[in-house]
């Protein structure tokens, strides 16, 4: 399939090199051509413009930093929607919120294109991998339509309903997530002021029932002091504000996700936004 891809961030790029190894021809475009090298190192085709690259293929798929650039891009003035095409793909992998991906679908719908919200867990490793959790909402024929490029780039891919619900299943994930994220560093923090081993206790952690991907994964960087972002304690804020606004409309509290956005939040404000969010064990220091 010829693909159009937009945002060849950490993510963007590993997901580009797996589309083109399962044969797809990618064409690319980012706001600074420099940040596509990599990609086009890999096979990948700059384009020089949104409408440009909208034009010449068959699928487009974004993955960008927050909804307001999702929103530009997709309804902005002579970009994607303004420029798609019956039966082109439409396909959003950020992280947005559910009445965008809604927003998006009902104007790109009208131009008969084929729109689809899928938020991706897995972060920079399942990037890379291919192993990255897609979940997905939009249409059957629309889904049935992108599978190939979802198996491309993933191994869990889910179908959650119509336009909107993937960014819903997005926002359950991160309300998860940030509970292990806290979780994992008040337990390092116990266990090093209590004496324990903490290498030995990430693997007794690990080998019971409270097994968690954040203590597998980024509790050995914290021991490395290794705070490197597979992603961005600034886009998980984004996340955690999505996840409480949308919340709020549905008349429902979330202390818990109160509580870990405020303490990224606090990192934000400390200068530490662009560091992975393991490093958040850095405001017990």
């Amino acid at each position: 399939m010829k693909v159009g891809f937009i945002g060849t961030g950490v993510m963007g790029t590993g997901m580009i090199k797996n589309l083109l190894k399962a044969g797809n021809e990618v064409l690319v475009y980012n706001r600074t051509k420099a940040h596509a090298s990599q990609a086009i190192d890999a096979g990948a085709v700059w384009v020089e413009s949104v409408p440009e690259l909208t034009l010449q293929v068959d699928a487009v798929i974004t993955i960008v930093g927050f909804p307001r650039d999702v929103e530009e891009l997709y309804l902005g003035e002579g970009k994607i929607v303004a420029n798609a095409k019956p039966g082109q793909l439409l396909i959003d992998m950020t992280t947005s919120s559910p009445k965008l991906a809604q927003k998006i679908a009902s104007v790109a719908t009208v131009r008969n294109a084929l729109p689809i919200d899928a938020p991706v867990s897995g972060g920079d490793v399942g990037a890379k991998n291919g192993t990255l959790t897609i979940m997905v909402g939009g249409s059957d024929e629309a889904v049935a339509k992108a599978k190939s490029l979802f198996d491309a780039m993933g191994s869990a891919i889910t179908h959650f309903g119509n336009a909107g619900a993937g960014q819903s299943a997005k926002m359950a994930n991160q309300i998860m997530v940030a509970g292990t994220m806290t979780g994992m560093v008040e337990s390092l923090e116990y266990a090093k002021h209590a004496g324990i081993d903490l290498d030995k206790i990430i693997a007794t952690i690990n080998g019971g029932a409270a097994e968690n991907w954040s203590m597998a994964n980024y509790a050995p960087q914290i021991l490395k002091e290794d705070f490197e972002p597979g992603f961005m304690i600034e886009h998980f804020v984004k996340d955690l504000r999505i996840a409480l606004e949308s919340a709020d409309e549905m008349g429902l509290k979330l202390p818990g996700t109160e509580v870990a956005r405020n303490l990224y939040q606090k990192m934000i404000d400390e200068g530490n936004g662009k560091l992975g969010t393991q490093a958040l064990i850095k405001l017990f220091e």
